[in-house]
């Protein structure tokens, strides 16, 4: 017979706490705990453990131990930047968010074992297994082998490894790479004393199919260009502004994404850097965000996963031909993909509209923002019948539209990211995504130069105008209780 894995006595009572407490009480008992004095990081990392523990795999990407875990590094920063008990909302989202999956039928009752770990013969042996087991499908023996991994090599090599599996299945689900690489980032935040536990999901999801026979059409453009074999150039520098900021430009302008990664090797043989190019694909994304038609709160990818693949590539560890694979596939994932499906034919947001509004002070933006991001009409579900199918509405180009007036300017980027800081904290429909983006589009503004980095804050408007009011309810009911 088998246990289930079981913490430290300082943080076990907390972790049961959020796994026995009835949906129906567990805002309630959160606040109070919080309130109490219970460290952020600590309740963060008891609703992690948690869900890791207590919740199931669906079939799916939505459910379970994914999006809680995806969702930590961004809950962490987002609450850092509010004040007060505001900081507590969007821990409060998280709690809620892992106590629900672990009492959803679909993914409870459970218990994760308190596996052994198995060593094949040394560290080359133990990889070749984890391979084998992952080629598979076997998830429990993968499983396995992984935690002899953790524990004998370093932690940043182990998660090269678990991405080799996972980098080409992003072409089948982008989760298949969003989810250990969001789940590292998250770990960065609370410390790595669970970090074998935490990653177990990730890598059990990630080995649940046979390992991805890798994309043909990417691996002949990485030997036409030689990329493998030229020396390329990896940290970039004030010299590479100009044409960062040309490749970037181009990349938004893009039609057809099977062009991405041949106008991406082409930069980094003409000599631009590993850094530089994720920087010129962080614009693009952000230029194709904001010419993106959805209405689907959750398509966010092209932002998030353009924030991993830049992180990533300053990771030392992390193998050359994986640094290549996530520059060249970012546009493969499904949810990326069908963004080409959906795009204006012309850059946004309108030129001509923001030149037409009227004047107004910081301040005077800053309310009009939001008010129009709170005036979003509701969407009529009972039309609704495939969510990624699901336009904006043209109400959706007001805010983005006042948001391009106040950076042009010149107001301060710092004020409009609190502000949204605090709009987004109103989602619980979209598992995560809009605290996601919105911890995506202030690293990539810090991480941009400049004018390109304006893109990202105008961007974090149109998605917080998409996400908003979808389902309110948790912000609502936690609301009432901070004002009690």
């Amino acid at each position: 017979m088998f246990t289930r894995v079981q913490f430290a006595d300082d943080i076990e009572p907390l972790v049961q706490c959020i796994e026995e407490t009835p949906p129906s009480d567990i805002l309630d008992r959160t606040l109070a705990h919080l309130r109490a004095g219970v460290p952020i990081k600590t309740m963060l990392t008891a609703s992690a453990l948690a869900v890791t523990r207590s919740s199931d795999l669906p079939p799916g990407h939505h459910g379970g131990p994914l999006h809680p875990l995806a969702g930590l590094h961004a809950v962490y920063h987002l609450a850092e930047r509010l004040e007060g008990e505001e900081r507590f909302l969007p821990v409060l989202q998280h709690v809620v968010l892992s106590n629900k999956h672990i009492h959803h039928p679909g993914m409870g009752p459970y218990m994760l074992p308190d596996f052994e770990p198995i060593d094949a013969g040394g560290v080359e042996a133990t990889k070749e297994a984890f391979f084998a087991a992952a080629n598979r499908g076997t998830i429990n023996m993968a499983d396995h082998h992984f935690l002899w991994l953790w524990q004998n090599m370093p932690p940043v090599e182990a998660l090269d490894i678990l991405l080799t599996v996972a980098i080409p299945k992003n072409v089948m689900d982008d989760h298949y790479f969003i989810f250990p690489a969001f789940t590292w980032r998250g770990i960065e935040c609370i410390g790595q004393e669970y970090r074998a536990t935490l990653m177990r999901p990730a890598v059990r999801y990630v080995s649940r199919l046979p390992i991805a026979p890798g994309v043909p059409e990417i691996d002949a453009i990485i030997d036409e260009y030689q990329l493998m074999t030229r020396p390329l150039r990896f940290h970039t520098g004030d010299d590479e502004t100009a044409a960062i900021g040309r490749l970037g430009e181009a990349l938004g302008q893009c039609h057809m994404f099977s062009d991405i990664p041949v106008m991406l090797a082409q930069a980094l043989v003409d000599g631009l850097s590993l850094a530089g190019t994720g920087e010129a694909l962080s614009i693009g994304a952000a230029r194709l965000f904001l010419r993106s038609l959805t209405g689907n709160p959750m398509d966010v990818h092209l932002h998030t996963s353009i924030n991993l693949r830049r992180y990533l590539l300053q990771l030392d560890g992390i193998s050359l031909h994986n640094k290549l694979l996530i520059l060249l596939l970012w546009h493969t994932g499904p949810e990326v993909r069908s963004t080409a499906r959906r795009l204006e034919s012309t850059p946004q947001p309108n030129a001509a509209a923001v030149a037409a509004l009227p004047y107004r002070t910081q301040d005077e933006l800053l309310e009009a923002i939001t008010e129009n991001i709170y005036q979003q009409p509701p969407i009529d579900w009972a039309t609704v019948s495939n969510l990624g199918q699901l336009r904006a509405v043209p109400e959706v180009k007001i805010p983005v539209h006042l948001a391009q007036q106040y950076v042009n300017f010149g107001y301060d980027p710092s004020a409009l990211i609190a502000r949204l800081a605090s709009i987004v904290c109103h989602d619980n429909f979209t598992e995560m995504h809009a605290f996601k983006h919105h911890q995506a589009i202030v690293e990539e503004f810090a991480n941009t130069r400049a004018p390109w980095n304006l893109a990202h804050l105008v961007a974090g408007v149109q998605a917080a105008a998409i996400s908003f009011g979808k389902d309110m309810g948790i912000y609502e009911e936690a609301l009432e209780l901070l004002h009690a």
